[in-house]
């Protein structure tokens, strides 16, 4: 028998017994949450795979985060939404899966709103409605070559998210592009206009729906760059105030399949105006993070938060090697939840980003790192775990004199995670090639991944947050952000500060041990 014609057999036998799944199935915490690489204060599923974060939103004190799920398997499969609450976007508790796959195709990406205004008529006079927009993906259309296999749903909420009734008028927005890639929408309400915006991915743009009632939608405009034909996914669009100023701005986020900044997927951004009709960038493309391993990253709907920020999330991986990372039970992690702020320097608009303050509730123990001069290395040593901890460092780049100078961790196996600044160059590299054990993918280990240092003397600042798999680093206030994933064969024990060729000039910084949110002991 044909090997393509087994594999179509079993995805249709995998996608109708997923129709028939029972509602409200609760994730199995049976399983352990502290096997090798789970990190400690990331959020992960207890067990399956899981990606794109989708479903954002804060309702009645609860930030509510939902993602990519296939509960029967450790790779890709027919999706589902996966289910998490926080209090705080520091500890995470995981909920029933809320959106199973049906009829009209698996549960692709996509957002949710809370529609205060009962605007589409799933509320009451007692109860506010959330909505969520997702994609449905048709399996058996897909199969057979067509061109409109996917198309937008809606499902809704009355319990404040915790269960949902798709809408029996779905799909509200069918393909008629013939484009084959019509997917993840994204939710939001435009004052101005008294509408809401779907911002849709369509292959290599973004177009641009409203709406008055989120059922019916009319197509807007389109937003792309010429020549451009990567695919993008999971867009967002919404308004920030630019930091010491009354401007406001709209930004406009795209994930990208491919020719991320080190290779793979990666988020980028445009900053520029939205007027309820048509997006005019008034930025070039630019990247929000440049590390490998921070993808499909969206904001929260209704955050408790002023317009001069914006709190959002990504999923933690790359899909080069997303399905063959050496995780056992569990796949993925999202990245730290981050602040988005707006600034502009000169004419240009850019993003900077950071970690929820938040996270300082998860400090222990403080190590304060003396001002020194670094001629060739120094171990720093303290009460933590260089596997579980927050480093901040501040660098005088005016009076540090070597060519190379960098931090790097490391473990008894001798697998080392190096990252180095080339003041004369700009530039940071990061390289995880002798992370871990090789073996599980090889284009994992290409490298080493660059980012632009992009300033010249002053003080250097740096905020490194090490869990087990993962460093996030975020330097010059924000402005550059860099996140990449290894899988070592034991946790790193040992973190070197060291120069070459001059001086490291270190004014001063701190360390602190990280407790996991999910109360694992510490040390």
């Amino acid at each position: 028998m044909n090997k393509r014609f087994i594999l179509i057999v079993l995805l249709l036998l995998s996608f109708y017994s997923c129709k028939e799944m029972q509602k409200d199935r609760q994730p199995d915490t049976s399983r352990s949450l502290t096997e090798t690489h789970r990190p400690k204060f990331h959020f992960t599923p207890a067990a399956a795979w899981m990606n794109d974060p989708n479903g954002m939103y804060y309702l009645g004190g609860t930030y509510h985060l939902s993602y990519q799920y296939y509960p029967d398997s450790t790779v890709w499969g027919p999706m589902h939404w996966g289910h998490a609450t926080s209090r705080d976007l520091v500890s995470w508790e995981e909920q029933a899966v809320i959106l199973y796959p049906d009829s009209l195709g698996y549960i692709f990406s996509g957002s949710a709103v809370v529609d205060t205004q009962n605007t589409s008529g799933f509320g009451s006079k007692d109860s506010i409605p959330v909505v969520a927009a997702f994609t449905h993906h048709n399996p058996e259309g897909e199969q057979a070559g067509i061109q409109d296999f996917q198309y937008q749903s809606l499902a809704y909420s009355l319990d404040k998210g915790y269960t949902w009734t798709k809408y029996e008028g779905n799909p509200v927005l069918k393909n008629n592009t013939g484009i084959r890639d019509f997917r993840d929408p994204k939710l939001v309400w435009h004052a101005e206009s008294s509408q809401w915006i779907m911002a849709l991915a369509v292959y290599d743009r973004v177009q641009f729906y409203g709406s008055e009632n989120l059922r019916q939608w009319q197509y807007l405009s389109e937003f792309g760059i010429e020549g451009d034909t990567r695919l993008w996914e999971c867009p967002d669009l919404f308004p920030l105030k630019v930091a010491d100023g009354e401007e406001t701005k709209w930004v406009l986020i795209v994930s990208i399949q491919q020719q991320g900044p080190n290779g793979g997927t990666g988020t980028s951004y445009f900053v520029g105006d939205f007027d309820g009709t048509a997006f005019t960038a008034e930025s070039r493309q630019q990247w929000l993070d440049w590390g490998a391993d921070n993808y499909a990253f969206v904001t929260w709907d209704n955050a408790p938060v002023d317009q001069s920020r914006r709190l959002g999330i990504g999923w933690m991986s790359n899909w080069q090697y997303a399905q063959e990372v050496p995780t056992e039970k569990w796949r993925s992690a999202m990245t730290l939840p981050r602040e988005l702020t707006l600034h502009r320097a000169d004419d240009r608009y850019y993003l900077k980003s950071l970690p929820v303050e938040t996270l300082s509730k998860l400090r222990s123990a403080e190590t304060k790192i003396s001002p020194e001069i670094i001629s060739k290395k120094k171990e720093l040593q303290g009460n933590f775990l260089v596997s579980q901890s927050e480093m901040q460092l501040l660098i005088d780049l005016d009076k540090t004199t070597a060519n190379e100078f960098g931090i790097t961790f490391s473990n008894e196996e001798g697998e080392v995670l190096k990252v180095a600044f080339y003041p004369a160059e700009n530039l940071i590299r990061v390289d995880r090639r002798q992370s871990g054990p090789e073996g599980f993918s090889d284009s994992f280990f290409k490298g080493p991944h660059t980012a632009p240092l992009q300033m010249q003397g002053g003080l250097l600042d740096l905020q490194f947050f090490s869990d087990v798999t993962s460093l996030e680093l975020f330097a010059l206030e924000g402005a550059l952000n860099f996140t990449d994933i290894f899988f070592p064969s034991s946790p790193y024990s040992r973190v070197t500060l060291w120069s070459k060729q001059g001086d490291l000039v270190l004014v001063g910084g701190r360390v602190y041990g990280l407790n996991s949110f999910r109360g694992d002991p510490w040390p």
